[in-house]
């Protein structure tokens, strides 16, 4: 009964020698990944600034005026949003704007009634509230030097909430196939997804599902390999940085931990 148990801590104690290592560089690496999805829509909407418009105008019928101004609130927004959050200037705000541009394409690109992509666009959205939640600065005392005892609730509520909507993404690639590897992916997936959504083993199993996330988007999302005259190409484009900015949110939860409302830190208490 001991072995598995010796294991984990044995992988644990791995886990945190490369967290350790990395502790200066991780967060940066996390914000890379988790613009990136924006940071290319952005750019597509510049590169293909006539397609978009012309989309969104027969889509919607909502003539050319509208349909720029979709475009151009996509492009500064987007790529604006981005530089904000890598520079770390006022946070707050390019959550807010990148925040509305995924509701807004949401509705946009009526992807509310698509359910795989509105689920990856909620696990986005958790992606962004990681983001928020590190930047929020912890709770002070009024005495220099003296930690304060009141819990941080707002950090610690988005921490939840971004573990959670994270989730989503590993709901998606659920797929009922019966082949051992596909089974194997998806029991594998769904209890790595429920220990990071409750808290537990935290740091591990979202390691292990960045690793496991980068190899399947990889391997299913290899845009590169089709050719750019092929509408394949942008799909497999979009949903490649797209998870790449989830794997960026799992990776700031590997950098920042779970937070208070988690059984990982429950257990300090008992």
């Amino acid at each position: 009964m001991n072995i598995p148990n010796e294991y984990i801590s044995k992988t644990e104690d791995i886990a945190d020698q490369v967290i350790r290592k990395g502790k200066h560089v991780l967060p940066t690496i996390a914000r890379l990944c988790l613009i990136a999805t924006f940071l290319e829509d952005g750019l597509r909407m510049w590169f293909q600034w006539n397609e978009q418009r012309e989309y969104m105008d027969m889509s919607w019928g909502c003539g050319k005026f509208l349909a720029t101004l979709f475009v151009l609130i996509n492009l500064f927004g987007q790529i604006g949003g981005c530089i904000m959050v890598i520079t770390r200037y006022k946070v707050e705000i390019a959550v807010g704007v990148l925040f509305f541009i995924v509701i807004l394409q949401t509705v946009a690109y009526s992807i509310l009634w698509d359910i795989q992509f509105l689920l990856r666009n909620l696990a986005l959205l958790g992606a962004l509230l990681l983001v928020l939640a590190e930047s929020r600065v912890e709770g002070r005392s009024l005495f220099a030097g003296v930690p304060s005892m009141g819990e941080n609730k707002p950090k610690n509520v988005m921490q939840l909430a971004g573990r959670i909507l994270l989730a989503f993404m590993f709901i998606t690639l659920i797929r009922f196939e019966l082949s051992f590897l596909q089974i194997l992916q998806d029991i594998l997936g769904s209890i790595l997804m429920v220990l990071v959504t409750i808290g537990y083993k935290t740091k591990l199993s979202a390691l292990i599902l960045v690793a496991l996330l980068t190899i399947l988007n990889l391997y299913h999302n290899a845009w590169w390999t089709i050719p750019s005259y092929k509408p394949l190409r942008d799909f497999l484009k979009y949903d490649f940085f797209q998870t790449l900015s989830v794997i960026g949110g799992l990776l700031m939860i590997v950098s920042l931990g779970p937070g208070g409302v988690s059984m990982d830190e429950h257990k300090k208490k008992w």
